[in-house]
């Protein structure tokens, strides 16, 4: 059976995640992490660097501040929580987590960003299958991404980090954005397809018993998304066109 054909066996609906999957916006996210990281660690003495490897092992795909966090925690670092509204300059896991923000919502606005052609090119697919589709994000900055990348209205479905903040849903690698978007939908987690390039969104969308997960090799490594629970690997979505 072809790629093709073991997706549309199950796909009553696609949940897609956003950076990485539909949007190369990953790159941006991981150019302000490093940025702010690197910063924080340079002015406590801290000598070894954060690096892409801690990107993939504690932050990727991660609400901003449970990435800070876990980050923080594999370097044995404590810092209070704080609260939402702390300055990017507080010494709090919600003031690191802001500062990260502002940088990477600068490079947004600056450059833009431009979708994957693949992807839009299986957006338009299943938009001809009549397949209903959403966003399952954990950045706050999932709108503003999909506005700049000229997709915001192929989604009527988006659940990003603000909505699961107000709705109270813990984050990936929990399921329950994605199931709250398939709810949403109206579609059955059992006939809902997760698309993902994160070990912890792979690992929501195994978790979640749903129908299909789909993972987007963007740097992971095709193994580890298959140990974190994919069924099937690509490394574009246009793979799985017929």
């Amino acid at each position: 059976m072809s790629a093709n054909q073991t997706l549309m066996a199950v796909c009553d609906a696609a949940l897609f995640d956003l950076d990485g999957v539909l949007t190369p916006t990953a790159e941006v996210h991981m150019a302000a992490w490093s940025r702010m990281f690197n910063e924080f660690l340079a002015d406590r003495g801290d000598e070894q660097p954060y690096t892409d490897a801690d990107y993939f092992a504690h932050v990727d795909g991660k609400p901003r501040y449970d990435g800070v966090r876990d980050f923080l925690a594999s370097r044995g670092i404590q810092l209070p929580l704080g609260e939402v509204s702390d300055p990017p300059e507080a010494e709090t896991i919600c003031g690191l987590g802001n500062r990260k923000n502002g940088a990477f919502a600068a490079v947004l606005a600056s450059d833009g960003v431009r979708p994957y052609p693949g992807s839009v090119r299986f957006l338009d697919y299943l938009a001809g299958l009549g397949t209903p589709v959403a966003v399952v994000s954990s950045s706050a900055n999932a709108d503003a991404v999909l506005r700049a990348a000229g997709l915001r209205d192929r989604f009527g479905v988006l659940v990003d980090g603000l909505l699961a903040r107000s709705e109270g849903l813990p984050g990936k690698p929990a399921p329950d954005t994605f199931a709250y978007a398939a709810r949403a939908l109206g579609v059955p987690r059992e006939r809902s397809v997760v698309f993902e390039d994160a070990v912890s969104g792979v690992a929501a969308g195994r978790a979640g018993a749903f129908g299909l997960v789909v993972g987007v090799d963007r740097g992971v490594g095709a193994s580890t998304l298959l140990e974190s629970g994919a069924d099937l690997v690509v490394t574009d979505l246009a793979e799985l066109l017929p």
